[in-house]
């Protein structure tokens, strides 16, 4: 064999694997993410619906089913509450001002990669460190590339990382809660999936709170 044909060989199997490797990343737009949460010592199965820029993640807490939606970047967002043994449908809707209140409270993270890698399910995931720089406060958070999907609100500060979060801690008022992504699921989603249903009762955000507080108690 030449030098010219060992050459072509060559750069047939490069661009072999390249091919390979820019398949192998399975890229989601549109499906449901099952994800795990611990927090205070209770596991909470979350399942998170998406469609392109729109996700809505979805809680059973006892009787209550508990619903948030997020809309393009992060400028909308809805809780529903619906108890049926209540007869309770209630939704609200974050006011400009309020979402940029939520937005000037909420934690300031700096993600850093480190070169510790492991295997998470059927991820193959590389270590950041999540570190809050108004409280100085660190968690580790695995990121893979084996798969790709869009940013929620579980997984907002990890939006400009490439790849996509499998274990991380997301900060919800100043709870620390684990998350593992357990599955992905491609199907597909309705648009209606991310509107409030004409039979929920329209409440401000002030009053969703408050309600849900005295369901704590």
């Amino acid at each position: 064999m030449n030098i010219l044909s060992i050459k072509n060989v060559a750069l047939t199997i490069t661009l072999a694997a390249s091919i390979f490797t820019a398949s192998a990343q399975k890229k989601y737009n549109e499906g449901i993410i099952s994800y795990n949460i611990s927090v205070a010592g209770q596991n909470v199965e979350s399942k998170c619906s998406f469609k392109g820029d729109s996700s809505l993640i979805s809680n059973q807490y006892g009787p209550a089913k508990v619903q948030m939606v997020i809309k393009g970047n992060f400028d909308y967002f809805a809780v529903l509450v619906d108890v049926p043994v209540a007869s309770i449908k209630k939704a609200a809707v974050m006011t400009p001002g309020e979402l940029e209140e939520a937005a000037s409270s909420a934690p300031e993270y700096t993600i850093t990669a480190t070169t510790e890698t492991k295997k998470i399910g059927d991820y193959n995931c590389k270590k950041y460190i999540e570190k809050d720089n108004k409280s100085g406060v660190s968690f580790d958070a695995w990121i893979t590339t084996d798969i790709s999907l869009p940013a929620n609100i579980l997984t907002g500060a990890f939006k400009d990382i490439t790849g996509t979060p499998i274990q991380f801690t997301y900060v919800q008022q100043g709870t620390p809660q684990s998350i593992t992504l357990v599955s992905v699921s491609e199907v597909k989603i309705p648009a209606e999936t991310f509107s409030i249903p004409k039979d929920f009762e329209r409440v401000s955000m002030d009053d969703m709170k408050a309600m849900m507080n005295r369901g704590k108690k």
